[in-house]
């Protein structure tokens, strides 16, 4: 067997050695428990599925990520609801207090819009969910709302990983820049809110009158 007809035999066996229901438990378990980079994972699922070909694979990826989306979210939300105070208050300490009282504003205008834009934003979902917590809004309003949010997501990372494909001839370097991409996306919050606390302490030691000494 040649060379390029042994990496065509790879190539179509890659997404079932990747796994759908692996794909499936990772990105909900991602929702549940938000250290897992959820986002990484469909985009990386798309490269993957570019590269074999097939016409099921990429659709399959979206539905896939979808619903572990929805329902990570959906298990995620009725913790916090129905299940115990210490999951709303795990939700509550990701939830910085100015991104919470943004997203309480921009619920009460936009409802379901934000939840949908929170999905697409990395680090927004939780505060919106949070907001959506102290609405008292119910799991079954939550849910609905979610589902365009859960399709937007999937969609979304689901393009960075074809054109991750499209832009890279090998799967492996695809896999790498969708990955780095969807990992220095969901850090950049992060790091933007550490730079922005630094700032503040600086500016309020500033501030603060300096003694001056006595004089005797």
């Amino acid at each position: 067997m040649s060379g390029a007809s042994t990496y065509a035999a790879a190539a179509s066996t890659a997404p079932q050695a990747v796994g759908y229901p692996s794909l499936f438990l990772l990105v909900a378990l991602g929702a549940i428990v938000p250290v897992i980079p959820t986002g990484a994972l469909v985009s990386a699922a798309g490269v993957v599925a570019w590269h074999t070909g097939h016409p099921y694979d990429l659709p399959l990826v979206f539905v896939v990520g979808s619903i572990a989306a929805l329902g990570g979210d959906t298990v995620l939300y009725w913790l916090a609801s129905r299940g115990s105070g210490r999951w709303l208050e795990r939700l509550r300490a990701k939830a910085d207090l100015p991104r919470l009282e943004a997203a309480q504003r921009r619920l009460a205008d936009n409802g379901t819009t934000v939840l949908v834009v929170s999905r697409l934003i990395p680090a927004g979902r939780i505060p919106v969910m949070v907001a959506c917590l102290i609405a008292g809004w119910s799991v079954r309003r939550f849910v609905r709302a979610d589902v365009p949010a859960a399709l937007a997501w999937s969609a979304g990372y689901l393009a960075i990983g074809v054109l991750g494909g499209v832009l890279f001839p090998e799967p492996w370097e695809g896999l790498v820049a969708v990955i780095c991409l969807a990992l220095l996306a969901a850090a950049t919050p992060n790091a933007l809110r550490w730079v922005r606390a630094r700032w503040s302490r600086s500016d309020r030691r500033a501030e603060q009158p300096s003694e001056e000494p006595s004089v005797g």
